[in-house]
């Protein structure tokens, strides 16, 4: 069995050679489903170090999508050894770029970080109209919606959303939080979100929160 905190801190450090031999090694053992279940969970807690060092300010964007990348590549060598019906799921999250931005940066950190931390999450892309947030929401049980913006323009489109998931009688099923330049706490009020955040580190530390059942924001 491999070293599961060398693990961590390799992915923290982004190791990606030294990380992906590791995995490699371990999947060809023929391991149990107990034994990899145990590596992905540090592979999340190597995540949970980038995190960390992106809050401190010892890591960049960039930082954040070479580890997204690093993880993804780290799942799917894990994936030879997984079964994935077993598999514990933290929360359920749709996630989509406003309507009007096309930019998905952000979006695609949050996205990596999320499911590190054990979220399933439906990645609606870019340019979503509050339509399609509110098909997802009633096609999917779930405990999240996530939404993202770099422009000006994203700020009603959340907005819009909002309220259509309002008319649908899914507001309180759901909670929203949100995400990208042009968001102030001033404009989380006025969209009506549950929160807003600076950084994807942050962002899923407030959604393991509400899973965790702990108070409304």
């Amino acid at each position: 069995m491999m070293e599961l905190k060398t693990l961590s801190q390799m992915i923290g450090d982004l190791e990606e050679d030294q990380v992906l031999e590791m995995l490699n090694t371990f999947v060809s053992s023929n391991p149990s489903q107990e034994d990899a279940q145990k590596v992905v969970n540090a592979c999340q807690e190597g995540m949970g170090i980038v995190g960390e060092l992106f809050e401190k300010g010892e890591y960049f964007v960039g930082d954040l999508i070479f580890a997204g990348e690093l993880l993804t590549a780290a799942m799917d060598v894990l994936k030879l050894v997984m079964d994935s019906s077993g598999e514990e799921k933290t929360g359920t999250i749709v996630l989509g770029t406003a309507h009007g931005d096309l930019h998905d940066i952000s979006k695609n950190i949050f996205k990596s970080m999320a499911q590190a931390a054990g979220f399933e999450v439906y990645d609606l892309e870019i340019d979503q109209s509050a339509s399609e947030f509110v098909e997802k929401v009633k096609e999917v049980q779930l405990d999240i919606v996530g939404m993202s913006g770099v422009l000006t323009l994203a700020i009603d489109a959340m907005k819009d959303t909002v309220e259509a998931l309002v008319e649908a009688g899914l507001r309180n099923e759901v909670k929203v939080i949100i995400r990208g330049n042009p968001v102030t706490k001033e404009s989380c009020e006025h969209i009506g979100a549950d929160a807003f955040t600076t950084n994807a580190a942050e962002g899923v530390k407030i959604c393991q929160g509400w899973v965790k059942q702990y108070v409304r924001c």
